[in-house]
């Protein structure tokens, strides 16, 4: 696809990779439009990148058919749905507990499929679209103590697959992006970045690898990819 001018909403943009990518994006010249939980640090993240800011905790799930019809008139369309806010829990066994799965789940699934069922009614009504979901390597590889958010990325995975093979038919394309550690302000109660560290990939190299899957003709797609340190 030809990004420039090209209608996206990306959602997790306030930081880390959904910032990135928002950034690269706008930067081709694409119209871009982020979502976030915290209303001040997106404001603010929006207009120093100078894109659309869309207050949405999508965990909430009686805003998203309010808010993505707003996105859609910000952007004047939508073309591509990049599905990249989440959250996580640490969850051993014998810490695991039912609010740590629904709480991690009604973002990183629930809320997520939901959004991106409205986002597939807009495709499928102009025969055409693009939708990036951002798991993680823990979604092919299980590690100690990932129960609770390897399940949920694990789920992206699944859904991912499904959505493939059932929209395929209307020219809508859906790309899967696995991220192994990223230094981003995930997991961190105040939000604060975390500084990069020396050999371990940074948000921009994955912002790199969604823009790449997506500049792809769209005759064809990038169905899974997974981006790693080199030597970390």
């Amino acid at each position: 696809m030809k990004l420039k001018d090209s209608r996206i909403l990306v959602t997790g943009g306030s930081s880390g990779i959904g910032k990135a990518t928002a950034s690269l994006l706008a930067e081709s010249g694409a119209r871009v439009a982020i979502t976030g939980r915290d209303p001040d640090k997106l404001k603010k993240t929006a207009d120093e990148m100078g894109v659309v800011s869309i207050d949405l905790d999508q965990s909430r799930y009686e805003d998203i058919p309010v808010k993505l019809p707003t996105a859609v008139k910000e952007l004047g369309g939508l073309d591509v749905l990049i599905n990249n806010a989440g959250i996580g829990a640490p969850g051993a066994m014998g810490e695991l507990t039912a609010e740590k799965f629904e709480r991690v789940f009604s973002v990183n699934v629930f809320g997520l499929a939901l959004l991106t069922q409205e986002a597939v009614k807009i495709f499928k009504g102009q025969d055409y679209g693009h939708i990036v979901n951002v798991a993680s390597t823990a979604a092919i590889n299980g590690y100690p103590g990932g129960s609770v958010y390897g399940a949920s990325k694990f789920a992206l995975r699944g859904m991912s697959q499904c959505w493939q093979k059932e929209l395929r038919k209307h020219n809508i394309r859906v790309m899967l992006i696995n991220p192994s550690e990223v230094p981003t302000a995930f997991g961190r109660a105040d939000r604060s970045e975390r500084a990069e560290v020396e050999r371990k990939l940074t948000s921009v190299e994955i912002a790199h690898a969604i823009i790449s899957a997506l500049e792809m003709d769209d005759r064809g797609f990038i169905p899974e990819l997974s981006i790693w340190a080199t030597n970390p």
